[in-house]
């Protein structure tokens, strides 16, 4: 297909949107105003989303990488960069760090030791909690707009049709000139709830799984720092 032939229909396609839009009646206008505006939240929403699991998995990678090959818990620690706020993999670790320390530095002598692990292990749950709870806001939204998108677009459509046959009533007229705009027109209206709904649908997925992932990866490092931590109570038990 010649270019210039491509880009003029692209440009007539517009147009003819715009048109049924205008021509459209009030209800139907408002129907495409929520879902064009549902869209555009959606579609700033998912770019967000986009950027930050991919950085936190990123970073995930690097702490994981960073962490295994530390010689020390406690320099390590000290030698995390808390510039910026941590996120996911690294507030897991700093947060349980931080129990052990203050634990150790109140509880004392080697009785104190018998409860650390506990609460250093419910704050690494109280972390996760909070990291997933982060990751998952705004999700809603898109399921919301996924699930109800196409029934807002079909409002609009049964809304158009009737005013298209009381037109076709007033006229007195089956022509299909008289049928076909308001029928366009309703039509235009279960297009558009469509197209917003399938992306959200897709991304909402998407996410859900990404953070399920995310999960357990958390999970797994705060067991395995637990385990950590238990043979670090049961060195101090014995020296």
């Amino acid at each position: 297909m010649d270019m210039s032939f491509a880009g003029a229909l692209s440009v007539a396609e517009s147009v003819l949107f715009f048109e049924l839009f205008l021509r459209a009646h009030i209800a139907v206008k408002i129907t495409i105003i929520i879902l064009i505006l549902s869209s555009v939240r959606c579609w700033a929403i998912i770019f967000e989303k986009l950027i930050l699991l991919g950085r936190i998995n990123r970073e995930a990678d690097k702490f994981e990488t960073l962490f295994w090959s530390a010689h020390s818990l406690d320099e390590f620690y000290s030698s995390i960069n808390r510039s910026k706020p941590p996120i996911a993999t690294a507030a897991l670790f700093i947060a349980a760090m931080r129990e052990w320390n203050r634990s150790v530095s109140v509880d004392g002598g080697s009785k104190g030791f018998n409860g650390i692990q506990t609460r250093v292990e419910k704050v690494m749950d109280v972390t996760i909690t909070r990291e997933i709870d982060r990751l998952k806001q705004r999700l809603l939204f898109l399921a919301t707009v996924g699930t109800t998108a196409p029934f807002i677009g079909l409002l609009g459509t049964v809304w158009g049709i009737i005013i298209s046959l009381q037109g076709i009533e007033i006229s007195e007229g089956t022509n299909l000139a008289v049928i076909a705009p308001g029928i366009s027109e309703a039509l235009f209206a279960s297009a558009i709830g469509l197209i917003t709904a399938i992306p959200a649908v897709l991304f909402y997925n998407k996410f859900s799984g990404d953070v399920s992932r995310l999960s357990q990866r958390l999970e797994a490092f705060a067991d395995e720092f637990s385990a950590i931590v238990s043979r670090q109570v049961d060195t101090t038990h014995n020296s």
